[in-house]
């Protein structure tokens, strides 16, 4: 017999009848070529930030988005990171071991130090004088005019810290200067920043920012030279500035003592940061804390605007860096007593001899110390004698220690060698610098002169109107780009 088929087994399909059917092509194709063009923005992204940013908006970026401090792709350092070697024969025939005991000047005189010791502590002090303006006052919080200076209960232990030699200065053990308005700087604004804190000092109501406009017009510009911001106090406000080479720790301490601002230059490691160039306004001075505070523009003012105290021999390192420059600024009333205390240095001629003569004792104290070398090249190269100063230079540089920014800041190698022929080297110094920092128009300069020097003329202008596109202001440039067109 033959049964029927039941209906449900009519209605049965094949097993997998009633999946459902995948998600269309075009929504996976939609999906990868999305994910493609995210893939293609984020890297586009990358280089954008790494070639089309300047450095300054490259930490706005990385301060917003910090993870993007992963993907910056840093300037790579000269090769061991130091400044690189040139070839010594070319120094005019001068060893530069001979230069240890070749006289700084024949002119040299010591100091009576019986009659011409400056008694500070008799001296009065001057009041801060105002300067007219008519801009609104800074935002910074005045400090407090009653600071106390750091008992010797916080000094901490330091056997080996510098006491001052009060020979020529008759100086309290400390003293403070109080009226400061300190400056946080702003990107690169170290320069213009400090100086405009040891000018609040008289009343100067102006900010970093209208010193910047003056200073550095390209905000990319790495290096603001201590003749560039006395230039700025004595053509731009009522008070007048000057700096010297060759300072000592017992000299700033007497300035200060004196109620003068003072600026010092000096090499610093920051946290996180290679060797770099740096300025500091010195507020005060403690023998019992073995140190002088600082206004720093970009490590503070200390605790209640006490200053960051910065021990003497842990200043002294690093200030010799930069052949112990100083900066101090003063009204007209104060000149006389400024003299009195400069003594020697207020000549700049005597500053620099005296400069020399103690970096050529360190020189001769350790033959391998090459700031002493490059402090003593600097001294000669400002007082002319560019043949001892290009040998010296020399050993400087072939000790092969000095950090690989110091031509950042400091010229007189490059005036030094450009002053007795060495184009080639100038050239090649320059564009150590300008391969990791193109805006440095300094280098520019040196290597447009250098150009000039050879008879490129159209190198040697298109050098300076560069170094022009980076800093209008820049007059040595403007003169040799004249005289050359």
């Amino acid at each position: 017999m033959t049964f029927p088929k039941d209906k449900t087994e009519q209605k049965m399909k094949p097993v997998g009848a009633n999946r459902t059917e995948g998600p269309p092509a075009f929504l996976v194709w939609g999906v990868v070529i999305l994910f493609t063009l995210v893939v293609i923005g984020f890297f586009s992204g990358i280089w954008a930030f790494n070639n089309l940013l300047t450095a300054g908006q490259q930490v706005r970026v990385i301060n917003n988005a910090p993870f993007m401090d992963v993907f910056l792709q840093r300037n790579p350092t000269p090769e061991g990171g130091v400044l690189p070697t040139v070839d010594a024969s070319q120094a005019g025939g001068i060893n530069p071991l001979d230069l240890l005991q070749t006289p700084v000047n024949n002119a040299t005189s010591e100091p009576d130090t019986a009659d011409s010791a400056v008694d500070v502590t008799n001296t009065p002090l001057p009041t801060n004088t105002p300067l007219p303006t008519n801009t609104p006052l800074p935002t910074n919080t005045p400090l407090p005019t009653s600071t106390p200076i750091p008992s010797d209960a916080d000094a901490g232990a330091n056997s080996q810290a510098v006491v001052a030699d009060t020979t020529l200065f008759n100086v309290p053990v400390s003293h403070r200067n109080t009226g400061f308005s300190w400056a946080q700087q702003t990107w690169n604004n170290c320069g213009p920043a400090t100086i405009t804190t040891a000018l609040s000092y008289f009343g100067w109501q102006e900010d970093q920012a209208y010193a910047k406009s003056f200073l550095r017009p390209n905000r990319e510009d790495k290096n603001v030279s201590p003749s560039e911001l006395v230039n700025y106090v004595n053509e731009q406000t009522q008070v007048n500035a000057l700096y010297r080479m060759g300072g000592t720790v017992e000299l700033l301490q007497a300035l200060i003592a004196g109620g003068f601002p003072v600026i010092v230059e000096r090499g610093m490691y920051f946290e996180g940061y290679e060797w770099t160039g740096h300025y500091q306004a010195l507020v005060a001075y403690d023998d019992g804390s073995n140190g002088f505070y600082a206004y720093d523009s970009f490590l503070g003012n200390g605790v209640s605007g006490s200053g960051i105290l910065q021990e003497y021999t842990e200043l002294d390192s690093t200030w010799r860096h930069f052949n112990r420059l100083f900066i101090v600024v003063y009204s007209s009333d104060q000149e006389a007593q400024l003299r009195g205390i400069l003594g020697d240095y207020w000549d700049e001629e005597q500053a620099l001899v005296i400069a020399a003569e103690t970096a050529q004792a360190e020189a001769n104290a350790n033959i391998d110390d090459a700031y002493a070398w490059h402090n003593l090249g600097s001294s000669w190269a400002a007082m002319g004698r560019y043949q001892e100063a290009s040998a010296a230079f020399d050993r400087a540089t072939s000790i092969g220690t000095l950090p690989w920014r110091m031509l950042w800041y400091q010229f007189g190698l490059f005036e030094a060698y450009y002053n007795t022929g060495r184009y080639s080297d100038v050239i090649a110094f320059a564009n150590s610098n300008l391969n990791v920092a193109p805006e440095l128009e300094e280098s520019y300069y040196w290597r447009g002169m250098a150009y000039a020097g050879q008879g490129s003329t159209s190198e040697a202008i298109a050098d300076l109107r560069q170094a022009l596109r980076y800093n209008p202001n820049f007059q040595a440039a403007q003169t040799a780009l004249t005289e050359l067109q």
